[in-house]
């Protein structure tokens, strides 16, 4: 116990200055026995001790890109706050961007584990920002944004299939110089006979900002129970800008002329081409949930969004 006490400042009961930082991490995380009697010491301070509890209780699997700065991140944070395994994490913290919060969600949907994005990329749109303090005390006051992923089925001609989630969007796309031609179906009804494009997107409200938008596709609010459908250079017929649909329509495309015409399925970034068909529902079986700081919120970056010149 002694040991112990001389490692802290008498006076606030907090580390010495002495200390480095990775002393700093080896101490608190110290058997729970340890800090039961550091909290017993005259000086210590219980406020703190209640953080250290928090802080290392918390279960985090730390995920971070081949990127120097995002490793850097990592190292740092798994120095501090300890590396859960992903099967015993509480929430997943993504220490990179937008595209690895993806993949995270696409390797561990099964898990249902919360979470959490720190930029460390290029645009962010699904993170908070970066700061290797208080993440505890962050994730415990995150707003919760629950929603289910897309769910693309699709088919080769030679009937091999492939199935996968998509957080942002499902999107089909021409994979020679010519054309893609697609017939739509929506609810087993038929739509549209032939579109002549160079694909169609089909869009949660959490992708919507992103490829959907830049397509000429609308934003929508997560809770809105809507999806879009948006085509990629429509050419015929050419006045046709997508649609809003309820979440839970079941969408049929079929590639018309596909030998000849090949077409990719994609979701999100996992690619199946040589695409006949494909059938794209919302999948309520899975429930995602991301993270927002307060004042970071998704609702609030849809809005500005929005407003953006």
């Amino acid at each position: 116990m002694n040991k112990l006490k001389n490692r802290l400042d008498p006076s606030s009961g907090k580390p010495s200055s002495r200390m480095t930082e990775r002393d700093e991490a080896s101490r608190l995380r110290a058997s729970s026995n340890d800090l039961l009697t550091l909290y017993l010491c005259k000086n210590f301070n219980a406020r703190y001790f209640a953080f250290v509890i928090f802080a290392f209780s918390m279960k985090i699997f730390f995920i971070c890109s081949k990127k120097p700065k995002s490793q850097e991140a990592f190292r740092r944070m798994t120095e501090l706050y300890g590396q859960a395994s992903a099967d015993e994490a509480e929430y997943i913290v993504v220490l990179s961007g937008d595209g690895a919060i993806l993949r995270a969600f696409h390797e561990n949907f099964d898990k249902k584990i919360p979470v959490y994005g720190m930029n460390l990329g290029k645009v962010g749109f699904l993170a908070n920002d970066y700061s290797a303090e208080n993440l505890p005390e962050r994730i415990g006051r995150a707003v919760q944004t629950n929603f289910h992923p897309l769910r693309v089925i699709a088919e080769r001609s030679d009937g091999e299939t492939f199935s996968s989630i998509a957080v942002n969007e499902v999107y089909l796309l021409r994979e020679t110089h010519q054309s893609a031609k697609i017939e739509i179906k929506v609810d087993g009804v038929l739509k549209m006979k032939e579109l002549v494009c160079d694909g169609l997107i089909s869009s949660t409200p959490i992708g919507s900002s992103a490829y959907n938008y830049s397509a000429g596709g609308p934003i929508i609010p997560v809770g809105s129970k809507l999806t879009a459908l948006t085509p990629i250079s429509s050419f015929r017929p050419r006045n046709w800008r997508g649609a809003v649909l309820p979440e839970d329509c079941e969408l049929d495309f079929e590639v018309i002329d596909h030998a000849s015409r090949p077409v990719c399925v994609v979701a999100d970034y996992v690619e199946f081409r040589r695409t006949y068909r494909a059938k794209v529902f919302l999948d309520k079986s899975v429930t995602l949930t991301l993270l927002f700081d307060k004042d970071n919120t998704f609702k609030n970056k849809i809005i500005n969004e929005q407003f953006l010149t």
